[in-house]
């Protein structure tokens, strides 16, 4: 399964993994476009929590939805679950980003 997605996954990316039905994970998903368009840093990936990425959840541990996750070449560095604010997630995407950058 992670193979489907290790194309996407290279370089530097924030993954949402949200359910269809989801109301938060469909409020979410615009503020996260924005959010990334506004960098040339990190892309953004969108995965769908359902029986095909059963999987892919389990390996990542992502227990609910929406669930947010940066990712530098398929490793996980940071995550963040639940609904966020657009002006919290914003402070913690450049947090996160700017803390890998100083590794």
């Amino acid at each position: 399964m992670k193979e489907k997605y290790q194309e996407q996954l290279k370089g530097l990316c924030c993954v949402e993994i949200s359910g269809e039905s989801c109301a938060n994970c469909l409020t979410l998903m615009p503020i996260l476009q924005e959010l990334c368009s506004k960098r040339d840093d990190i892309k953004l990936v969108h995965i769908e929590a359902d029986f095909s990425t059963t999987e892919l959840m389990e390996e990542w541990d992502v227990t609910r939805v929406p669930t947010i996750l940066l990712m530098e070449d398929g490793e996980i560095f940071a995550r963040c679950a639940g609904f966020q604010p657009e002006e919290i997630l914003e402070i913690w995407l450049d947090a996160k980003i700017e803390e890998r950058k100083n590794q």
